[in-house]
């Protein structure tokens, strides 16, 4: 089964992207044919500075190999290193219906939030159809915001091979359960661009001072708490331990005589264990940087071999060869 699945070098890294996407796709390493591709194109639409995109591609990598990513069982590459993403998703462009597109939800909740209203933030879903199918995907993980993008990649493929014969594998959504409820600071999703988020490795003072402010109710630490599932810093607690130890929060919670500063400060707590074994690879990674690259080059190197055969086989089936 080959896996498929990517993320945007849009900014630094944070623990929703990890809870989300990072851990169940190194996890997923073992049981597939996986390549796992960082989204530099896709990050075009709403990163204009070039060398911070340089910046947080590469730290992508490194967050990712520190975070458990084993090029030899997955390959890792960037997406711009694949020119043929972005002539298959020419071809693409030409078979779907404007009316698709303006159908998606994601461009409208984007331009809601202020980005800008782009043709590439428009045509996101065909580039993303091209991802995926340029690698003959049998499974794509994704969260559920992300099934009415899988749903264009089908769409699409079904279409063209209608129209010029069978040449795309159709995929199917792989959907990763509770991803899309990693809470941020305000209980809202966690993003960049809700300025909510909790780095994956931030230094040590900032991020205890972060996880302090989160913002609670006016309930006294002698009150119980029988809502305690509901709370901000125990539900980011929930993805930061063991059962057990979320448990005992809870009920210290529900049983008053908890106060939220305690609370919080045992978040930190398991933020920074949990996180631990990751920092120190980060750390000899920094110091490593070749080997970072070479691993995406590496990476890039099978990726391509892939994606020329599938997109060759599309050239051939709609004439342009």
């Amino acid at each position: 089964m080959r896996i498929l699945s990517g993320i945007q070098p849009s900014g630094i890294l944070h623990v929703g992207n990890y809870f989300g996407m990072m851990k169940p796709s190194i996890e997923l390493q073992d049981r597939g044919d996986a390549f796992y591709f960082i989204a530099d194109y896709h990050s075009m639409t709403s990163l204009y500075d070039a060398n911070l995109r340089r910046e947080y591609t590469r730290q992508v990598a490194i967050d990712f190999l520190a975070c458990g990513l084993d090029p030899k069982k997955a390959v890792l590459f960037k997406q711009s290193d694949v020119p043929e993403h972005v002539e298959l998703s020419w071809i693409l462009s030409s078979i779907c219906p404007m009316g698709r597109l303006e159908r998606c939800h994601s461009y409208k909740d984007k331009i809601a939030k202020g980005l800008s209203a782009n043709h590439g933030l428009f045509a996101y879903p065909v580039l993303m159809a091209a991802d995926i199918l340029i690698y003959d995907a049998d499974s794509v993980p994704v969260g559920r915001d992300q099934k009415q993008h899988v749903e264009v990649t089908r769409d699409l493929a079904i279409k063209f091979n209608q129209t010029y014969g069978e040449t795309f594998r159709v995929p199917e959504p792989a959907f990763r359960e509770g991803a899309e409820v990693i809470p941020g600071l305000d209980g809202q999703k966690m993003s960049k661009s809700y300025n909510n988020a909790v780095e994956i490795f931030g230094e040590e003072k900032p991020t205890r001072k972060r996880l302090m402010s989160i913002v609670m109710d006016s309930r006294s630490p002698d009150e119980a708490k029988p809502d305690a599932e509901e709370n901000r810093a125990i539900q980011l607690i929930k993805h930061l331990t063991t059962p057990e130890i979320y448990s005992e929060e809870v009920e210290k919670l529900k049983a008053g005589g908890y106060g939220y500063g305690d609370l919080k400060k045992r978040l930190f707590e398991l933020y920074w264990q949990y996180f631990r074994p990751a920092r120190e690879r980060r750390t000899d990674l920094m110091q490593n940087l070749d080997y970072v690259d070479q691993v995406l080059a590496n990476g890039a190197e099978k990726a391509r071999e892939i994606a020329r055969s599938v997109n060759q086989r599309a050239r051939k089936a709609c004439g342009l060869e």
